[in-house]
């Protein structure tokens, strides 16, 4: 038998596995990074890339219209002001991986702070489990505006344009006739964005927990490559991460404390990051948020492939409506009361807008949890660069409307860019699995 015969007669079982040749950059260094990022250029892959030279923008042209502005005070007002409808745009985000919207976010706010307040204030319920009412009555009606969803039929837009509606009318009644409650003094709720750890080791602690974080679980994705025989990250490459990443969480640590500035470290932006990193490991690390990014490229090959369509579906838009409803209680923190105009005005459009411009597209299947903050950094860095130097409420929105198309715009032609490149939508979520599934019959679960 030829050499060659003995070849194709190997079984090809033995043959080596498939690999993603996007992922075979990280053996050639940062040259090969180099060449991927203009590849991804070329392609319109853009990623995070514009909202972050936005931002850079917005803090320089402020910067040097008010000296101000990146000043300690600055920056935690940027902070707190950030966290309730940062919460809120979580949520968001989670709805338009699916593809879908979500207009009730802002009646949801209005009603979990008035639920709180209710329970809380009047009847004289423990404060922090009428907060956990709170947070819960809002994943009920989350989890309701999904089953009409999935269940029904009904069109995301309707059911939850109707929410919007529904749920302004609930708050209002449960406000009653004087149509406000104030915030105790002294309560959680006042609490959430009215208390700093002026300690300096918090500021600071956080920081290096951030720091140290973040580099473990960049050298644990690396040992796991390592031992599945998959290209990693070079060590020069994880302490290049990890150096920027240090600089930028000290440096915020070190202005928040200014002895002449903020009073330390706010716990609204405490909590605002607890809730971005947890689902950020819910979207990017487990079953579930692979399950989301499917279900928001093709419901129709993810249902196929053995996803519970509904189930994720339903899950999601609840956990918009926890979300909605735990931001609510920050607007309420910062207002000093619930209130039956909590939550309108502009709050839904800068929540929707918030993830938008962070970077998750309106076409589903796209995008990244931290999209949230960098949408509500550019929008509230706006907002507070115009208030320093006295502009008009109207020029804020002018402005805010302008980038929000301007981000749609972006993305547009990002997908323009890249069906014309000849690249698929499938491989742009962060957490897709690669290579794609088998088509073929549904399999009893996902083993993705």
């Amino acid at each position: 038998m030829s050499e060659q015969q003995t070849a194709e007669a190997e079984p090809k079982a033995a043959q080596p596995a498939a690999v993603d040749p996007r992922l075979l950059v990280r053996e050639k260094g940062f040259a090969g990074y180099l060449d991927e990022f203009a590849r991804r250029l070329r392609g319109g892959e853009l990623g995070s890339l514009p909202v972050v030279i936005g931002l850079v923008v917005i803090a320089v042209v402020f910067q040097l219209k008010n000296s101000s502005f990146l000043s300690a005070d600055s920056l935690a007002n940027i902070g707190v002001y950030t966290s309730g409808m940062g919460i809120m745009a979580v949520g968001i985000v989670f709805v338009l991986l699916l593809g879908e919207i979500d207009l009730s976010v802002g009646s949801v706010a209005g009603v979990g702070a008035a639920v709180w307040a209710v329970l809380s204030v009047t009847h004289g319920l423990d404060d922090g489990l009428s907060v956990l009412i709170a947070v819960a009555a809002g994943a009920v009606i989350g989890a309701l505006h999904g089953f009409f969803f999935a269940k029904i039929g009904v069109p995301a837009f309707v059911v939850t344009l109707a929410g919007f509606l529904g749920w302004s009318g609930l708050q209002i009644w449960l406000m009653g006739k004087e149509g406000s409650i104030n915030t105790p003094s002294g309560s959680l709720v006042e609490d959430l964005t009215g208390y700093y750890f002026e300690d300096k080791a918090a500021a600071y602690g956080l920081a290096l927990v951030a720091v140290l974080a973040y580099a473990g679980s960049l050298l644990l994705d690396t040992r796991r490559r390592r031992a599945a025989a998959l290209p990693s990250r070079p060590l020069s490459e994880v302490l290049l991460r990890t150096g920027v990443v240090a600089v930028l969480a000290f440096a915020v640590a070190y202005v928040l404390n200014e002895p002449s500035g903020a009073r330390g470290l706010p716990l609204a932006l405490v909590l605002f990051l607890a809730v971005l990193v947890l689902a950020d490991f819910v979207v990017r690390r487990t079953a579930f948020g692979r399950q989301i990014f499917a279900v928001g490229g093709n419901a129709e090959a993810a249902r196929r492939a053995g996803i519970n369509v509904n189930r994720v579906r339903i899950t999601v838009f609840a956990i918009s409506g926890m979300l909605a409803a735990f931001g609510g209680l920050f607007i309420a923190s910062l207002s000093g009361g619930a209130t039956k105009n909590l939550g309108s005005g502009n709050t839904l459009m800068n929540v929707i807008a918030a993830a938008v411009i962070g970077g998750t597209s309106l076409f589903g299947g796209r995008g990244k949890i931290w999209s949230a903050l960098l949408g509500m950094l550019v929008i509230q860095s706006i907002q507070q660069g115009l208030n320093l130097l006295g502009m008009a409420s109207e020029i804020q929105y002018m402005i805010t409307g302008a980038v929000l198309l301007a981000a749609v715009v972006i993305d547009s032609l990002s997908r323009r860019t890249q069906k014309t490149a000849g690249r698929s939508s499938w491989p742009d979520s962060p957490s897709s699995p690669w290579p794609p599934p088998p088509a073929g019959p549904p399999s009893p679960a996902c083993g993705w």
